[in-house]
């Protein structure tokens, strides 16, 4: 004859994996209020194109200098970080943009275009040669 016996996963492991509905509001009203008066950090909205030579990232930075834009590529990981000083009642506040991607495929850092203007900035990601698409010929 069998038996069946009910398993219950203990208590500890419930509670760790409890999410709550409200849990996306909740980090998001975090984000919004969770440090304010002080430096927090938001995301870069990011359009990422690709074609046969290139991978071209545009990225929305409105109110940011030239300057207060760092750009970088370390291990094929492009790191986007800005900051941008907004002054109001409560006085000088500095918000930061970051964003990282892991790149798909090696591109050819020496030869990287980064356009700011009007709030944009444009990247062009040339791929190495390896990479491309070549069409054999069949003989």
């Amino acid at each position: 004859m069998y038996r069946f016996i009910r398993y219950a996963q203990p208590l500890a492991a419930n509670v760790a994996n409890y999410r709550s509905r409200w849990s996306g509001l909740e980090q998001e009203l975090n984000s919004l209020f969770g440090s304010a008066g002080s430096e927090f950090t938001r995301s870069i909205p990011v359009t990422v194109n690709e074609d046969k030579d290139n991978l071209q990232l545009t990225a929305e930075l409105p109110g940011v200098q030239r300057a207060d834009v760092n750009v970088e590529i370390v291990d094929d990981v492009l790191s986007l970080k800005a900051t941008r000083k907004v002054t109001g009642a409560e006085g000088e506040q500095t918000i930061s943009f970051a964003r990282e991607f892991d790149l798909p495929y090696p591109v050819q850092t020496d030869k990287v275009v980064a356009e700011l203007k009007d709030g944009v900035l444009r990247l062009t990601l040339p791929k190495v040669e390896a990479v491309k698409p070549r069409k054999i010929e069949i003989s």
